[in-house]
């Protein structure tokens, strides 16, 4: 097997294939590596609308709050009162109505922080709300899939830099959970494994793909990954909702998630961007021993703080393709200090 020929490698959880170049890029870093100037930090700003005792966008005003603040969006994608309808014209003009709810989440009342910023523990007490909103959310017999993530960075289309995340839950099943359910839950039947627990000994066995890791959670850079450096937080424990994780757990998650936020900011001195989400099971009241709890790291940046990947030309008409191989990706970020530097 020759990784440093031209190659495809499949993602099992969603079986689909990435094209990997490595003879594009023989050097990891080409060309000029710059940072770009951070605007002085403010901890409240007065024109937020996300800043605690603010006016929202949509006329409402935040409370004082002193920790995290969870609200309906106000320019919700889903409603909880739409009527249901289904629409099928020989089966070419197919269409359903969608129920759901959306909120956001501000991490916390200052308005200069980030994940990478915040202490654990601080951390920590936003992941106990993302188990509630969860618990919340699922409990609803209207909402069978609870998405929660995280648009960091204008890059990613973040409206506000205050540190915030969203929920939306939705009456279907989203199209990427929906596919990873398939994929492991076949690969259970025929293994009575996880796909994520078999994969991770494999990984933890190799070692080179590895950026950190603590007794509950492991981050990696995952084997078909796509974007230059994404990663993939998988818990070493075949939990399959976030909430089904004990205190111990929840603390090991919120490590874990400041570490490689951390180092994602050192790769390139900037306060990186990327969209972050987890992956957990259905709540539609069913059992789901193959599902295994992960989280999805997908960052923009190639080669420094402003150049950026495109999906374009060969990547939109055929598969995705990278240069920088997942093994280099990993061992530039796990390299890199875990001490914040900017």
């Amino acid at each position: 097997m020759d990784l440093s020929a031209p190659h495809r490698r499949l993602n099992p959880l969603t079986r689909e294939w990435v094209l990997v170049s490595p003879q594009r890029t023989q050097r990891p870093w080409q060309g000029q590596v710059e940072s770009v100037s951070a605007p002085a930090a403010l901890t409240y700003d007065p024109t937020c609308y996300l800043c605690p005792g603010n006016p929202r966008a949509g006329g409402a005003r935040n409370p004082a709050y002193s920790q995290t603040f969870v609200f309906e969006n106000d320019f919700a994608a889903l409603k909880p009162d739409t009527p249901e309808w289904e629409s099928n014209e020989s089966g070419l003009l197919v269409a359903a109505s969608e129920a759901g709810r959306c909120r956001v989440i501000c991490f916390s009342p200052r308005h200069d922080l980030t994940l990478a910023r915040m202490p654990v523990s601080e951390i920590e007490r936003v992941v106990n709300v993302w188990v509630q909103q969860f618990n919340e959310l699922g409990g609803d017999p209207r909402i069978n899939a609870v998405q929660i993530f995280e648009n960091r960075g204008e890059m990613m289309g973040s409206s506000n830099p205050h540190p915030h995340g969203q929920i939306w839950a939705n009456k279907s099943i989203p199209n990427e959970l929906a596919k990873e359910l398939t994929s492991q839950n076949e690969y259970f039947q025929a293994h009575s494994s996880t796909l994520l627990s078999d994969y991770l000994a494999m990984e933890q066995q190799k070692a080179d793909r590895i950026v950190c890791a603590n007794d509950h959670f492991v981050v990696l850079v995952p084997f078909w990954a796509v974007w230059p450096f994404e990663t993939l937080v998988i818990s070493t424990r075949p939990v399959s909702a976030i909430a089904d994780l004990s205190a111990e757990e929840r603390q090991g998650l919120a490590d874990v998630l400041h570490r490689i936020t951390v180092r994602y900011d050192n790769l390139f001195r900037t306060s990186f961007p990327y969209t972050m989400g987890f992956h957990q099971r259905p709540t539609d009241g069913r059992d789901y021993p193959s599902f295994h709890l992960h989280a999805h790291f997908y960052p923009p940046l190639l080669r420094s703080a402003t150049v950026k990947k495109f999906m374009v030309g060969y990547e939109m008409l055929a598969m995705p393709q990278r240069d920088i191989t997942a093994e280099a990706a990993a061992r530039n970020l796990r390299e890199l200090p875990e001490r914040h530097y900017l």
